[in-house]
């Protein structure tokens, strides 16, 4: 998907994500951090990373929340001395050794690595859709909607949340979820017997809806499903789902 990547400067930069971003924005020193945007109500805004570049942190994020990101950073920014700006760089990405100015995919070591040039990536056969499916990491605007809570999309797995970090937007809703229940559901990797339906097809069990199929590949896919409904017998179209693996 297409990505688009702004640059926040200024004295200010690290303090203003600090108050917006799920994860700790300090640890951009050590790399890449992924994060995200949520609603004062903890739901699901934006996924995004953030890299640092000399005085400057670069903002990547998917081209079509771009503009809807820009405009709440703006609007949170009040007196805060950043300056918010769409650059010209691309994302390049790729799996093997990192180059020299790449960094490391902080979700899972089997992503590879990403970094910004001037010049879009010439060519890129890797099958990003398959690594998602085996190692469970949510897209954004198929598995990361506006209705989805960000713990239940695995988060705290995929190293985009700190629980230590003190307040930001949404965080108390976040911090309940993780110390007062139990998740009762979330997303998945499940196995497809069939031809793989549309994402989004309802996953149904006894006649009762029990999640939703997103992505597939080969004879796995990612689900959202509720795990005290899901069991022997779902299915996705003409698919057969088995859930757990």
């Amino acid at each position: 998907m297409a990505r688009s990547i702004l640059e926040i400067t200024g004295p200010d930069t690290e303090h203003f994500l600090q108050g917006l971003a799920t994860n700790d924005v300090t640890h951009l020193s050590d790399g890449l951090v992924y994060t995200a945007m949520l609603t004062p109500q903890g739901k699901y805004l934006a996924d995004f990373f953030l890299a640092p570049k000399g005085d400057t942190v670069l903002l990547d994020v998917d081209t079509t929340l771009a503009p809807t990101l820009l405009a709440r950073l703006n609007m949170y920014k009040l007196r805060a001395n950043v300056t918010i700006a769409q650059t010209d760089h691309y994302l390049h990405r790729g799996t093997g050794p990192t180059p020299e100015d790449g960094f490391a995919d902080p979700r899972h070591p089997a992503l590879g690595w990403r970094t910004y040039r001037d010049t879009p990536q010439s060519e890129d056969a890797t099958d990003w859709d398959a690594l998602r499916v085996a190692h469970c990491i949510p897209e954004t605007g198929i598995e990361l909607t506006p209705d989805t809570f960000i713990l239940e999309a695995g988060f705290e797995r995929l190293h985009g949340v700190d629980f230590r970090k003190g307040c930001y937007v949404g965080q108390e809703v976040t911090a309940r979820m993780k110390h007062k229940t139990e998740l009762r559901k979330g997303l998945t990797t499940v196995a497809l017997t069939g031809p793989a339906p549309a994402p989004g097809t309802p996953i149904e069990r006894d006649g009762r809806a029990v999640g939703t199929l997103f992505t597939a590949s080969g004879d796995k896919a990612l689900a959202h499903l509720r795990f005290d409904r899901a069991g022997d017998g779902m299915t996705a179209g003409r698919a057969t789902v088995t859930w757990p693996l």
